[in-house]
């Protein structure tokens, strides 16, 4: 058997989520462009996915989304020239900067959360709730295992 014809097969974990990513991110941006967010792209996400809405650090938007600093201050530079974000002072911390979202940015947000939980009871009716909320449920966990966030059952590397 062929690779490809193997990997078309039986994909792995990593094509499985690129596959899902890749799809979802084009889906969620087609509707959030139809809905009067054009100019927003799916590296956003990096910034956007994991912003609160009283604001962030840049330095936990690139721990959240496991980019670099520099590439999250780049995006942060876009939002903000695209009027999606703009920094403020920290009230905790006068020498750190907040990015907080915009009216433009927290609608954004919002029809982003929207899309997504539509998406995601489309695909919990099609393959039947609990099956989907038993599937999430096992994703998280692979992810946080793979990311490293519940580590307490895996000895540690040499």
């Amino acid at each position: 058997m062929r690779r490809s014809q193997r990997k078309q097969e039986e994909p792995d974990l990593g094509i499985l989520s690129s596959r899902t990513l890749f799809s979802l991110q084009r889906e969620l941006f087609t509707r959030l462009s139809e809905q009067g967010h054009p100019q927003v792209r799916p590296r956003h996400g990096a910034v956007i996915a994991y912003l609160d809405e009283e604001g962030s650090r840049a330095t936990d938007l690139a721990a959240q989304s496991g980019q670099h600093k520099q590439v999250i201050g780049t995006l942060v530079d876009e939002l903000v020239e695209l009027g999606y974000v703009e920094r403020r002072p920290d009230p905790a911390d006068r020498r750190a900067k907040l990015i907080v979202p915009t009216e433009k940015g927290r609608d954004h947000m919002a029809k982003s959360d929207a899309i997504l939980a539509a998406m995601e009871a489309e695909h919990a009716q099609a393959v039947g709730e609990q099956a989907y909320a038993d599937f999430k449920r096992v994703f998280k966990a692979v992810a946080d295992r793979q990311t490293g966030k519940d580590r307490t059952d895996v000895p540690p590397r040499d």
